[in-house]
């Protein structure tokens, strides 16, 4: 057999988008995966009771169409369809109120009172530029932006830690309740730089998007990305953990969809000392502690507007969600944790069997946790529905510890792979360094062996399922041994 042309470690979405944009180069490749299947964080699984459908990870797929990636591929041609719920995301606050998230700008303003303009005024600038941004923030941010003027309209209240951005911004207290929600996403202090980012690109991919679910499971974008892969001639190895960058075949190219504590492991001895502590100071964020349930009935939600979004961030007042947050970055549990709900049945009826739903719920614990959460995070649930345990049938769950047992490069239960910041974004945890490649083509991608690239959410531009990292480094990768 002739060498590859490129080897890819790991299949999930990363790993598929950085074989897909290799192989319609028209390179021979070959991805090698340690499961029995393809996936990682978009895999669906009966994990309660038979005929009830759960998402391992990620259900709410708001990135889909806002990366180049994705957007570059017609997902209904492959099989996919994306259903919408008709309210993105919501906010519960005690005495049966609500914070409405809907797709559309203007009805989400519509419900914030006073706030309303402020509102506007915050996203609908960048909301008419969403052609301009997205390609920026998805992108590698070391490079020069094609849209200067656009990226600092995001970026500079962006910076600001979501409390201040908020309290400075909203005069309702719903409003700025619903703004640490989405902040909240960042697994940071909502005291930090860098969490109003957060809460602006995810209210923003609601507004164009619709924070869709994937009618029958995430896993289903998995299977149409395997599908066209090996319609390109893909070779796929399943159940081959790689422990030594040795055992691979070779190729002129190798791309790992891997943590940096992985990449520590398989490189061993060949990686140069100064790179070794580089990749030993990346630093992971918070665990994740996530329930799955089987549920008899709809959630009971006191507000009745809850019970028809697909998200629901449960935690209460900004002030309440912000000591949440803080205190899981200080290393310790909340009683009161911040929870986030996902209720995909409401929109995808194939989730389980007729007239029962399928839900998901999860909250942030220190990095390595071993602790059960289940108690808290239903106390906070049955705080703004009333009943809810009695409508459970089965749950199931994993705690932060058992993340990482189930998918490595979720370091602790990190399911981002990588701690959100300034300096991750800017400067970088896992550059090849500058006795490697100098500024400003600085490469978040190429490590320091020959031909081998890093493309899993450790880089640019982080976690989620909107495959970038894989397709920029890919790029790289066909730029710099291809050319």
């Amino acid at each position: 057999m002739p060498p590859l042309d490129a080897v890819v470690v790991g299949s999930g979405p990363n790993g598929l988008a950085a074989a897909l944009t290799l192989a319609e180069s028209g390179l021979s490749v070959r991805v090698i995966e340690a499961s029995s299947g393809p996936g990682g964080g978009c895999r669906t699984a009966e994990l309660t009771l038979p005929g009830f459908r759960h998402d391992v990870c990620s259900t709410v797929q708001s990135m889909v169409e806002l990366s180049s990636f994705f957007t570059g591929l017609n997902l209904t041609d492959l099989g996919v369809r994306l259903l919408r719920p008709q309210i993105a995301y919501a906010q519960p606050l005690d005495g049966g109120r609500a914070a409405l998230g809907f797709s559309d700008l203007e009805a989400t303003a519509a419900g914030l009172g006073r706030d309303a303009s402020a509102w506007r005024r915050l996203l609908a600038p960048l909301l008419h530029r969403s052609e301009q941004l997205f390609p920026e923030v998805l992108g590698d941010l070391r490079r020069p932006p094609r849209h200067p003027v656009t990226l600092c309209r995001f970026g500079l209240p962006g910076l600001v830690p979501a409390t201040t951005l908020a309290a400075g911004l909203f005069r309702e207290e719903s409003t700025r309740a619903l703004f640490a929600g989405l902040a909240a996403h960042s697994m940071r202090s909502l005291h930090a730089p860098l969490t109003s980012a957060f809460a602006m690109v995810l209210a923003l991919s609601a507004h164009v998007g619709g924070w869709p679910v994937v009618e029958g499971g995430s896993v289903a974008i998995s299977d149409a990305l395997v599908r066209r892969l090996v319609e390109l001639g893909v070779e796929f190895e399943y159940d081959h953990e790689v422990t030594s960058l040795a055992e691979l075949p070779p190729s002129r190219v190798t791309l790992l969809d891997l943590s940096p504590r992985q990449l520590l492991r398989i490189g061993a001895d060949r990686l140069p000392p100064r790179y070794r502590r580089q990749l030993q100071r990346f630093r992971y964020g918070p665990g994740s502690f996530k329930v799955d349930y089987a549920l008899s009935e709809a959630v009971p939600w006191a507000n009745r507007d809850c019970r028809r979004a697909g998200t629901l961030h449960v935690g209460g007042s900004m002030a309440e969600i912000a000591a949440s947050e803080g205190r899981v970055e200080a290393g310790r549990h909340s009683d009161t944790p911040y929870v986030l709900v996902v209720q995909p049945s409401v929109v995808d009826p194939t989730r389980a069997p007729a007239g029962k739903h399928t839900l998901w719920a999860y909250c942030h614990v220190p990095n390595g946790s071993a602790l059960d959460r289940t108690e808290a995070v239903e106390r906070q649930i049955e705080r703004f529905a009333p009943g809810f345990r009695d409508v459970v049938l089965a749950r199931s769950t994993r705690t932060a510890a058992e993340y990482q047992r189930y998918n490595p490069n979720y370091v602790g239960g990190d399911i981002n792979a990588g701690r959100a910041g300034v300096a991750a974004a800017f400067l970088g945890p896992v550059p090849g360094g500058l006795r490697y490649a100098p500024l400003p083509r600085w490469s978040r991608y190429r490590t320091a062996l020959p031909g081998v690239y890093l493309c899993s959410a450790s880089t640019p531009p982080g976690g989620g399922v909107h495959g970038m990292c894989g397709q920029n480094a890919a790029r790289e990768a066909i730029a710099r041994e291809f050319a």
